[in-house]
């Protein structure tokens, strides 16, 4: 498939790279990079080839900032409201069964829908000129999908206060950095290479035992505690392979014997 929104690349690294392309935009969703990503997460779960994901956009002043609300004639979403369907089920990762580690690079604006892939993301990290905004309450629009996604990885009361100040307030990246959205921020020009550098680091590890902590850890998000560390030995046990395991573990035993923490 040839892809009119996106641009999608791998490299022998078993990395592949996913860039959000509508820059004019504001590298915003409409309802062909909706299909498109919808084929893009079923061909990266279905490659084995492919270990690591890493997620960014095209350069300009936003990373993206949510739905294409200037070109609402697309039949984004059917007259029938019984058939709508978040869009989330298309864009996210994890909605897709994607379990292959997503990093995700921000730069400059990212706002609204862009959530979806943060929300679902595995790493982000953002360079200096970040920032990251909900405007749906200045517009009238309730903000629920994009929030309730966020709720899993940072606090309420910063996921409220990002809600209900709309457009009034912009989270910087320090600020990110602190409430735990990203765990790295770079320089502009940076950014990318950091991205893909986490993205193969990854990967060079079995992917078994990868994607097995993925989706233990993101599938126990949805229970409780106990219920969660009951689920965990499973995959352990699906991910541990006694007898196809993929990493030689005795040579790495032996080449760390000589590592101090410091």
């Amino acid at each position: 498939m040839t892809y009119q929104t996106i641009l999608y690349e791998t490299d022998d690294d078993h990395v592949a790279t996913i860039t959000l392309n509508r820059p004019k935009a504001m590298n915003t969703f409409n309802k062909t990079m909706v299909e498109e990503f919808s084929d893009v997460w079923v061909k990266i779960r279905e490659d084995d080839s492919i270990h690591a994901v890493l997620l960014k956009a095209s350069d300009g002043r936003a990373f993206s900032v949510g739905i294409d609300v200037r070109n609402p004639g697309e039949g984004f979403w059917p007259d029938n409201i019984w058939s709508q369907i978040d869009p989330g089920h298309y864009l996210s990762p994890k909605q897709n069964k994607v379990w292959k580690p997503i990093v995700v690079a921000v730069h400059g604006m990212c706002a609204a829908g862009a959530f979806y892939w943060l929300n679902e993301a595995d790493i982000i990290v953002c360079s200096e000129d970040a920032e990251f905004f909900d405007p749906h309450v200045t517009y009238g629009l309730v903000a629920a999908l994009e929030p309730i996604g966020l709720r899993q990885r940072i606090a309420l009361g910063d996921v409220l206060r990002m809600a209900l100040l709309g457009n009034d307030e912009r989270i910087s990246a320090q600020t990110a950095l602190r409430m735990g959205l990203v765990s790295e921020i770079t320089q502009r020009g940076d950014l990318e290479h950091r991205g893909h550098e986490l993205a193969a680091a990854i990967a060079s590890k079995p992917p078994a035992a990868i994607q097995g902590t993925v989706r233990a850890i993101w599938d126990s998000l949805d229970v409780l505690r106990t219920a969660g560390l009951d689920m965990a030995l499973k995959y352990c046990q699906l991910g541990n392979p006694l007898g196809t395991a993929q990493v030689d573990r005795d040579t790495i035993m032996s080449a760390q014997k000589g590592y101090k923490l410091r």
